[in-house]
């Protein structure tokens, strides 16, 4: 019998699989002990087959660097992250509170602004958003969702609690790999799965397309993905989102407004678009309406919108729910729009526009985080503990030069989850991305992408700047 987890180090963080004296947590041995016997060769080789079949399926995502852009492959450990079912009861509770109250915030912001007259949160924290859109203003979207997808990252801190570490609500990445993902497990640990009883995370695609005919108000409408085109880094899940749900994968060149009715080209002739779930950004989609300089864009496209005539998934101006200084004023969101406490807790978060807060950050920069408000994928960040002097002084003149457009965090010791590393068993660090639904109801399905900060020590998870992923198993009662 092996025992590959003899060594494993937890360290001083919450551990997703391994309790204490290296034993498994309650609930979760026949994972552990399934991985723990096998031998390191087998789970090599295993690895290894779990790569060569991503590489087969096309499973890619392009890395920009000054070089140009690097396809390749986004890494995948073959040891699943678990989560127990009363966990994710919490998480999905406390998300779909989250998903309804940002929707309520985003259906105020664009018509009566009471939240603002309320003086909840500060008009000019709004109105310095990248993300508000003025053009929309009295602008309802169809349904009266604005949130369709959206992909919420979650930390396990040191206590093991689950924390909001940020909403993504404009056009979220990842379902692909988290779907593929299941599907890679499912040729290795097919039994493994059915044992531990997984829940299925195979009906997203159903429930994505029930979501677009929903909100088109039609029994048989006409869908389509909005893809920037396959140079975008997230080209092979646009491609694979519409191979799934049976609909064309369109860009500008096949998009044409005429009578302020979106129509797509087919080989019969031009055919009504309903539904568009854009996976372009709302600067982008309009040449007329917003950045004229635009060349993946459909002129007109925003006159069909703000007519009722096209529904946009999501719908245009969620970036203002998602820019960071905002996310500081979920919790009072959530308390505004449904009396309620918050189930899920945000990260203590610093605003560098407060002159206090901003001079903490300052004399402590080396000590926390750093984001830039409307930044993603990890870029327009400082971890303070791994910076240079240099780094940290760089970013104290960004913070005094625009101190709007910066917050900060603790550093949050993320929770870690073994994986298969050279010739052993370690501990990386891992993030959460669940995947929520809004249409008829809100759906959160239950897995999500976890990633991995595949560099020891690192705390940045993101596949653009060479993360890996997990397979999430949310396990049965």
């Amino acid at each position: 019998m092996n025992n590959n987890f003899i060594n494993y180090q937890t360290s001083n963080y919450y551990d997703e699989l391994i309790a204490a004296k290296n034993n498994p947590h309650k609930g979760i041995e026949m994972v552990y002990d399934f991985f723990n016997d096998m031998s390191i060769d087998e789970l090599k080789t295993r690895q290894k087959g779990l790569e060569t079949a991503m590489i087969n399926m096309g499973i890619t995502f392009n890395v920009y660097s000054e070089e140009g852009g690097i396809e390749r492959i986004i890494p995948i450990d073959i040891i699943p992250r678990i989560i127990k079912a009363k966990e994710w009861t919490v998480l999905e509770k406390g998300l779909k509170q989250r998903i309804y109250a940002l929707n309520e915030f985003l259906k105020d912001i664009y018509s009566d602004q009471k939240i603002l007259k309320d003086k909840i949160i500060p008009s000019e924290v709004i109105f310095s958003s990248k993300g508000f859109v003025k053009e929309c203003m009295d602008i309802r979207p169809l349904k009266d969702i604005f949130i369709h997808i959206t992909g919420t990252d979650l930390i396990r801190n040191e206590k093991g609690e689950f924390v909001i570490l940020e909403d993504n609500l404009r056009c979220p990445s990842g379902v692909s790999y988290m779907l593929q993902g299941r599907e890679l497990s499912k040729q290795g640990l097919s039994k493994l799965i059915s044992k531990a009883k997984v829940r299925s995370i195979s009906e997203y695609t159903d429930k994505l397309f029930d979501v677009l005919q929903y909100i088109s108000g039609k029994s048989e409408p006409t869908i389509a993905v909005l893809t920037p085109g396959i140079y975008n880094s997230a080209y092979y899940e646009h491609s694979y989102l519409a191979q799934q749900m049976g609909v064309e994968l369109v860009d500008y060149r096949d998009l044409i407004v005429t009578n302020d009715t979106l129509k797509m080209r087919t080989t019969k002739g031009f055919k009504t678009v309903d539904v568009l779930y854009r996976r372009l950004d709302d600067v982008f989609i309009d040449p007329l309406a917003f950045n004229k300089e635009s060349m993946i864009g459909i002129p007109n496209l925003f006159q069909a919108y703000k007519k009722g005539n096209l529904g946009l998934a999501n719908a245009l101006g969620t970036g203002v729910a998602d820019d960071k200084v905002v996310y500081a004023y979920v919790p009072q969101i959530i308390k505004y729009y449904l009396n309620e406490e918050p189930i899920l807790n945000n990260v203590e978060t610093y605003l560098c526009e407060d002159k206090t807060s901003m001079k903490y950050v300052l004399e402590n920069i080396e000590k926390l985080v750093v984001k830039e408000a409307n930044e993603a994928g990890g870029y327009g960040m400082l971890i303070g503990p791994r910076s240079t002097k240099k780094e940290q002084e760089d970013f104290k003149e960004r913070i005094k030069a625009n101190p709007r457009n910066y917050i900060s965090q603790p550093t949050i010791s993320l929770s870690t989850s073994p994986c298969v590393i050279d010739d052993t068993i370690e501990g990386r660090h891992v993030d959460l991305r669940p995947y929520i639904l809004f249409g008829e109801e809100i759906y959160v399905t239950p897995g999500g992408l976890t990633r991995v900060a595949l560099k020891k020590g690192s705390l940045v998870v993101n596949s653009s700047q060479g993360g890996g992923s997990k397979d999430t198993w949310v396990l049965k009662d």
